[in-house]
Parts: C-alpha cells; sequence; structure tokens
C-alpha cells in the first residue's frame, strides 16, 4: 500500500511538472531603459490583445474634494496615502518606496516622500485612485504599443497589447491624452519629471510639425464628429450631402490616426466611421467598421458599456446589409 501511494505521488509531481511547463511564460521582464530608468520588456513575442499583466492595487484610496485649477490637495491626498500605506506587509512597502518619483526641491524638502511617490504614479481606478507598484515599471510612449484600463469587476488594472510587440521590444503606454502637440505633451509630462524622447517626439522638425499638424486635425475632428453620431437619417438635401461627406471624412481620420499610430483612438475612430456609413445607408462598411471597434473594445474590456454598444451596432448593421442585399436580388430577378 505504501508503494502504491508512492507511486501516485510520483505521477501527481510529473503532472503538476508538466502543467507548469505548460504554462504561458512570464511576458515581461523589468530591467534598465536607456536614458528612462528601469522598464518593461517584452520575453517573447507578443500580439495584439495578449494581456501583458492584471494588477490589483495594494495601495488605494478615496480621493479628497478635487479643489479647480488646483488639483487634489496634497497634504490630505498624503494623510490618505499613508494610513493606507500603514496597513501593507513591509515587502508591499518596500516595493512602493523604490518607485521614482517626481517633485519640486521644496516639496521633496517638507512633503512625506510617500504622498509625492503616489502623486507620480498613481492612476485613477473608478471612483478611487490606486498606486500599481507594477504598472508603474512602464515607460512612456506618444505612440505606445500597449493600453491599459481599470476593472472594477476584477479590482485590478489590466495592461494588454494594441499592437505586436517582438521579443526584446520595450513596452510603452501613455501617460497622457496623445491628440496634442509634441510641446503641448511635454509640458503634460513635466509633472512626471522627465522628457520624452520616443520616436514621435524625436523626430526631425519637418516631420514633426508634420506630427503637431495631424494630431490638431485628429482632435478637432472627433470634435467636429460628435454631433453627427446619431443613426437619424437626414432630412433635407443639404444634409445628405454633408452626411456623405462626413462618411469620406471618416476615412481620412482613421487614415491619420493610422499614419501617427495612435492605437489608442483606433475604436473610437472605427465607430465614428459606422456611424457615419449609417447615416447614408451604406451598410457594408457600416457594420465592417462597426465590427473593427468592437474587436478592439472587446479585447480591450470585453465587459464594458462600449464594448456592448458596438456590439450591437454590428448586429443591426449586418441586418440592414443583409436587408440591402435581398432587395438587389429580388431587383435584379424581376429585371
Amino acid at each position: 500500500m505504501q508503494f502504491l501511494h508512492q507511486l501516485i505521488s510520483v505521477a501527481f509531481l510529473k503532472l503538476v511538472l508538466a502543467n507548469v511547463q505548460s504554462w504561458p511564460p512570464i511576458p515581461y521582464i523589468v530591467h534598465p531603459s536607456a536614458g528612462k530608468g528601469l522598464g518593461m520588456f517584452a520575453t517573447h513575442d507578443l500580439e495584439a490583445g495578449d494581456i501583458i499583466m492584471r494588477e490589483t492595487p495594494p495601495l488605494k484610496i478615496i480621493p479628497p474634494e478635487f479643489i479647480k485649477n488646483s488639483g487634489y490637495p496634497m497634504s490630505e491626498v498624503t494623510k490618505l496615502v499613508r494610513r493606507e500605506f500603514e496597513k501593507l506587509s513591509k515587502q508591499e512597502q518596500d516595493e512602493i518606496m523604490s518607485l521614482t518619483y517626481h517633485g519640486t526641491t521644496a516639496e521633496i524638502a517638507t512633503v512625506d516622500k510617500l504622498g509625492i511617490i503616489f502623486r507620480t504614479n498613481a492612476y485613477n481606478s473608478g471612483t478611487e485612485i490606486g498606486l500599481f507598484p507594477k504598472i508603474a515599471r512602464i515607460n512612456h510612449s506618444c505612440r505606445p504599443n500597449a493600453s491599459y484600463y481599470w476593472s472594477d469587476k476584477l479590482n485590478k488594472r489590466i495592461v494588454f497589447v494594441y499592437r505586436k510587440i517582438e521579443k526584446g521590444e520595450e513596452i510603452f503606454v501613455s501617460y497622457i491624452p496623445l491628440l496634442m502637440t509634441q510641446e503641448e505633451r511635454q509640458k503634460r509630462l513635466d509633472r512626471y519629471g522627465f522628457k520624452c524622447t520616443c520616436d514621435a517626439c524625436s523626430q526631425e522638425r519637418e516631420a514633426k510639425a508634420a506630427s503637431d499638424e495631424r494630431r490638431n486635425t485628429i482632435q478637432k475632428a472627433f470634435v467636429d464628429f460628435e454631433p453627427q453620431l446619431t443613426l437619424t437619417p437626414p432630412k433635407t438635401q443639404k444634409g445628405r450631402q454633408q452626411a456623405r461627406k462626413n462618411a469620406k471624412a471618416s476615412l481620412q481620420l482613421i487614415e491619420l490616426l493610422h499614419q501617427e499610430g495612435l492605437t489608442d483612438y483606433f475604436a473610437k475612430a472605427y465607430r465614428t466611421a459606422a456611424f457615419c456609413h449609417a447615416r447614408v445607408q451604406d451598410w457594408e462598411p457600416a457594420a465592417i467598421w462597426a465590427n473593427k471597434g468592437y474587436e478592439l473594445k472587446y479585447m480591450e474590456d470585453p465587459d464594458s458599456w462600449h464594448t456592448q454598444e458596438l456590439h450591437n451596432l454590428t448586429s443591426n448593421f449586418i441586418a440592414n446589409w443583409e436587408e440591402e442585399l435581398k432587395r438587389k436580388a429580388q431587383q435584379q430577378m424581376h429585371k
């Protein structure tokens, strides 16, 4: 009997080891990044949609009242953060205190270092603000190859691949909105204490100016399109002409985004193109663009309202497309 138990134990151990070997390897490693301190790098090729990490914030606060033109009172934030920090294990505390931070000379001399670390590295997490020590190691780029979102359901921030990342390539996200000029972006990044040297910011002067113009055009286009994002068909000849122009312009918007490599905005542009083509009852491209947007939003967060909306739009547009094809087929039969 003892021999049988030993056989079972050995067999079980082999099964566990086999399963461990089949588990996906950790997709990232943290090590020095030239001119950026530490950075996160891919340990193997990553495809769009791959999950890089899911991290629960060890430290999270309900922020104090936001003061217009000033932000959250630093003294209040620091008190809240310090209170939650004291509840953590020594290992968790050490990991947080090792994070890079940026403050003025006066702040560093007078403000609790923990508060400055939190301000530099924390993210909005639903109605709270959370600190994610592992995600904080991911550097910024104005043309990121990854993105992230907060899941209330999982109580985690999820980082995922937006375009293919090759083994050894650094993983980047964006710390700021990207539809600004290079000069404006640098000013926004001052709070993090570095000057961005990504491929968008380090271009030659002429290319940089062209990039700035594209980003301004994209920003303006999203604002101009917003009132037009309705499924109600235009009632006047002038309205129909404008709707057809909008459908064409939505494709130009997508092209500009691809030129800039602004993956974070692809889904929004695809949704815009879907609405614009639906308004002129061009159901085939409306369905295709809605589905493209749905695929990206599902990759980002399967449970979000935006994902469900694009799923419903895709289904409706496909149904209208099928009806259109049936009508055309019947017309051909009666000729």
